[in-house]
């Protein structure tokens, strides 16, 4: 379904030096900094799937998407989505896609979200058999048939949101991508655009391409991850397999029939205590021992071993890499 072979994106951005000296000479010889947005960036996505990229700001992610809708024009490499180079931007491949920007609308400010529908009707040429049922589908699952009239200006942003994805779902696209759709929503209105994109992806077999800053979104939706750092990808499998690449620790958290022992700290790095719990970060290997010298040793009620939570790995990994380049590891 998407198919991206030694993808690269180089800016040329124009840098000028301070003050009235600085202007004069730019009249006569600018200089220009060459900023790599992607570096040889390669991945193929199957139809259907459900696929997070995620990465710090300015990794490339946006690009990236730009780039596999036809906005952007890659300075070289391969992309083909549904058969298409995405920047050619033929009619035919231009039907089949969607582009979702969570920091940018669509939807007419002043008009009611249902007019803005309609022109999306005239603009993808959809049947109007077609158009009725999908809108009347798109907003009985995201809960706004009572919002279509209502001009967008008074919209909540969730409601805005959900009104983002029914105009860019309205022509049933075959390949969906979305970047940072819960910016700024309320753990709510994220965990509701959460449960519909899921339900969509399951029933109409849409490919879907997410971003996120949100942890969350990923976990919950994405099969697999393509982690991206400064214009290349670092990681490609599944959340689980992430964790155990990136992370040697594991969580317990005990919790002590009375209060938490003074020495708790000698079985591993204390996250966190109070009257009769302590969680402690172990190594993945010493998680057994530890958990039966702790049973051993003391008056326990419950022991719950868990993963490292994801937004820490990721966290972490990122501030890894930047220490390496920085020469300080």
């Amino acid at each position: 379904m998407i198919e991206v072979r030694n993808l690269w994106k180089i800016y040329r951005t124009y840098e000028k030096e301070e003050g009235l000296i600085g202007s004069l000479k730019a009249l006569f010889k600018r200089k220009y900094r060459d900023v790599e947005a992607l570096k040889g960036v390669s991945f193929t996505i199957e139809e259907g799937e459900f696929v997070g990229y995620i990465g710090p700001n300015g990794a490339g992610k946006t690009t990236t998407l730009k780039i596999l809708s036809g906005i952007l024009y890659p300075t070289k490499g391969e992309a083909k989505v549904l058969g298409f180079i995405p920047w050619e931007r033929k009619a035919e491949f231009l039907k089949q896609i969607s582009f979702v920007m969570g920091q940018k609308h669509q939807l007419w400010w002043d008009l009611p979200a249902l007019e803005s529908f309609l022109l999306n009707k005239e603009i993808y040429e959809i049947p109007s058999h077609l158009f009725y049922a999908n809108l009347e589908e798109l907003s009985s699952l995201l809960a706004v048939e009572d919002l279509l009239k209502v001009p967008v200006r008074n919209l909540s942003l969730g409601e805005r949101m959900k009104m983002e994805l029914i105009a860019s779902l309205l022509h049933s696209p075959r390949v969906l991508f979305l970047d940072e759709p819960t910016i700024g929503l309320d753990v709510v209105a994220q965990k509701e655009i959460r449960d519909f994109l899921k339900r969509f992806n399951k029933e109409h077999k849409t490919t879907i391409m997410l971003t996120s800053h949100y942890v969350r979104d990923i976990e919950a939706l994405c099969e697999r991850v393509l982690v991206l750092h400064r214009g290349e990808i670092i990681f490609e499998g599944s959340i689980k397999e992430l964790t155990r690449r990136y992370s040697d620790d594991k969580l317990l958290t005990i919790t002590f029939e009375e209060r938490v022992p003074d020495e708790i700290e000698s079985y591993g790095r204390l996250l966190s205590r109070d009257e009769g719990k302590a969680t402690l970060r172990v190594g993945r290997d010493k998680v057994a021992d530890v958990a039966r010298a702790l049973l051993e040793s003391y008056s326990v009620k419950d022991i719950v071993v868990e993963e490292i939570p994801i937004e820490d790995v990721i966290r972490e990994i990122f501030l890894s890499l930047g220490r390496e380049e920085d020469g300080e590891i």
